[in-house]
């Protein structure tokens, strides 16, 4: 089985922002998931912990489960702004699951397809 973990915002705490698209473009990779028979986790930061309690709780999900995968989400990577949650996201990532592969999506609903693009080339390095 191949335990994949997901990084991203939690659409409905953007100030702001019409979260309908962005949480059926979860649901529908979550689907994707399911359908590959890959294991999901997600972990969606709530945009007012941006303070470094979202960081916190990232680590102690990193520290509780291994993964093969973890893709860091389009929005995190994205919008103006967030190149240090970036940074620190990464980091976390790098500290705690330094075996994980990592990947980066376009959208929610493209996950799966950056997981397995990752998985390939780890299989080929």
């Amino acid at each position: 089985m191949t335990d994949v973990l997901v990084i991203g915002f939690d659409p409905h705490t953007i100030p702001g922002f019409d979260p309908a698209p962005v949480a059926a473009g979860i649901e529908q990779g979550s689907r994707q998931f399911a359908e590959l028979g890959l294991t999901e986790d997600l972990f969606l930061i709530d945009f007012a912990e941006l303070d470094g309690r979202a960081q916190g709780k990232l680590a102690a999900k990193l520290k509780a489960k291994k993964y093969d995968v973890v893709v860091v989400g389009g929005g995190i990577r994205k919008g103006p702004g967030l190149l240090e949650l970036f940074q620190a996201v990464v980091n976390e990532v790098h500290w705690h699951q330094p075996e994980a592969a990592l990947a980066f999506n376009d959208s929610p609903g493209d996950s799966s397809d950056w997981v397995l693009k990752a998985l390939e080339q780890r299989r080929k390095s």
